[in-house]
């Protein structure tokens, strides 16, 4: 039987602007509006394994409310054909206002929604003993109620089912105790420079990597844009060259690379061919409009 994961997150709407230089506190800029999109780094994710594996690869549990955003999300999902696992009517889905400028570097202001409630009956209609791979994101992470409900549904997944965790912008916002939860074996840490840092106390790169090792015995992965990504596992550190390419903008490049990665184990690859395939599939989702695949 072919393995298979499950993407848990969001789905939000992305309100694209393009913007010629990021205001100071208290400026003014203008911008020029390009398009609204649904992202989410879980639907970012799940695009990016189906574009490699195709559908029914993976699963998508991502809340989709009640309310104007929920709708646009709604009809995404319909037009591309992916179920919608959960509805929930209490709230309506989050969005952002995504600001670019002309290096393809992007700012986001987001207005959370659904995703940040979640609640264990949820899950009740899904059977985790299913599934060989999880993803969740650090944005997700950040409400500790949340979070707890998330954790203790993972807890139930079959013994050596591999967690990726997406570390993400917000991760200087979760509880210490919470990220102590992660990192635990059968843990993939996913982050890029910035975000490494909090999870390791240590200076060099090299050493936060080996650090976040010895506590989860699981590939450590870091993005480092058009350098590659820097691996650990048991065969200790090395990078995997990455290909510079046009940017058009950044937007959903670790949630692809992410992708990239879960698919490349799903079909078996070992580890370093896994994560060349998530360099290859992030180089390709940075030169489009859209964040995901």
């Amino acid at each position: 039987m072919a393995s298979k994961s499950l993407i848990l997150g969001a789905a939000f709407v992305d309100v694209i602007m393009d913007i010629a230089q990021m205001p100071e506190s208290g400026g003014d800029a203008t911008a020029k509006f390009k398009s609204n999109n649904v992202g989410g780094c879980a639907f970012n994710v799940y695009g990016a394994i189906s574009h490699y594996l195709g559908k029914g690869s993976t699963d998508l549990l991502v809340p989709v409310g009640d309310g104007q955003y929920a709708e646009i999300v709604r009809q995404t999902l319909k037009e591309k054909g992916i179920p919608v696992i959960l509805h929930e009517n209490s709230f309506d889905n989050g969005w952002d206002l995504c600001l670019v400028e002309p290096s393809g570097e992007w700012t986001f202001i987001t207005v959370p929604g659904i995703e940040q409630h979640w609640d264990e009956r949820w899950f009740s209609g899904i059977n985790l003993t299913d599934y060989d791979y999880f993803y969740i994101s650090g944005y997700e992470m950040e409400d500790p109620e949340a979070a707890r409900v998330i954790l203790k549904c993972l807890s139930k997944r079959k013994p050596g089912a591999l967690v990726m965790f997406d570390a993400s912008p917000r991760i200087s916002h979760i509880e210490s105790a919470i990220l102590t939860e992660f990192l635990k074996a059968d843990t993939i840490v996913n982050a890029n420079e910035d975000e490494i840092s909090y999870l390791s106390g240590k200076r060099t790169l090299a050493e936060q990597a080996a650090d976040i090792y010895q506590k989860t015995k699981t590939p450590v992965i870091v993005t480092l844009g058009a350098r590659g990504t820097y691996l650990y596992d048991a065969n200790g550190g090395r990078l995997i060259p990455g290909k510079k390419v046009e940017v058009v903008n950044t937007i959903g490049a670790g949630d692809t690379h992410c992708g990239g990665v879960l698919a490349g184990l799903q079909e078996g690859m070992v580890i370093d061919e896994a994560v060349k395939l998530g360099n290859r599939l992030s180089a390709k989702v940075i030169q489009q409009e859209g964040g995901s695949l």
